[in-house]
């Protein structure tokens, strides 16, 4: 299977299932769904920021259906100015490349220092959809299971009203 072993492993050892669908590389969600016509699940944007002084950064997940103003983020985080962080600070604290981010990431964070929004609509999904930190697969876990995986990372998060 496609991605990183760390993601299988935790996943077996949480006791959480998951539908697997591998494909060609899918950087953007623009390509991406073009190989989840049949998957049903709602599939998640990831985005990773930092503030203006680097020292916080933040992973935002959210439905990728949605769209993101980045000034109206960072007035409803209260984080002070984001920007998108590198990509050397990307695989620093997750391990990841652009194109392959995704909450499985947060395992790759030893020290919990990535702080994670999500948006509080994902929490009326059946099923969610994500890279398994790579973007030549996708897998769909139950909303249980992403809520046991979430609890058991270590990382801080919250769900927030990210649009209306």
């Amino acid at each position: 299977m496609n991605g990183q072993e760390i993601v299988y492993k935790t996943l077996a050892q949480l006791n959480i299932s998951f539908e697997y669908y591998e494909h060609p590389p899918a950087p953007t969600i623009e390509i991406a769904r073009q190989y989840w016509k049949n998957v049903e699940a709602v599939h998640c944007k990831n985005l990773f920021f930092r503030n203006h002084k680097g020292n916080k950064h933040y992973l935002v997940v959210f439905d990728c259906n949605q769209s993101m103003n980045i000034h109206q983020l960072e007035k409803m985080l209260k984080q002070g100015k984001l920007s998108f962080a590198s990509e050397r600070r990307l695989f620093q604290y997750l391990r990841l490349y652009p194109g392959s981010i995704s909450p499985f990431g947060l395992l790759n964070d030893q020290e919990n220092h990535v702080y994670v929004f999500l948006d509080k609509n994902l929490q009326n999904a059946n099923k969610l959809s994500f890279h398994p930190n790579e973007n030549t697969a996708s897998l769909v876990i139950t909303q249980e299971g992403f809520q046991n995986y979430l609890s058991n990372c270590g990382n801080p998060f919250e769900f927030i009203e990210l649009y209306s």
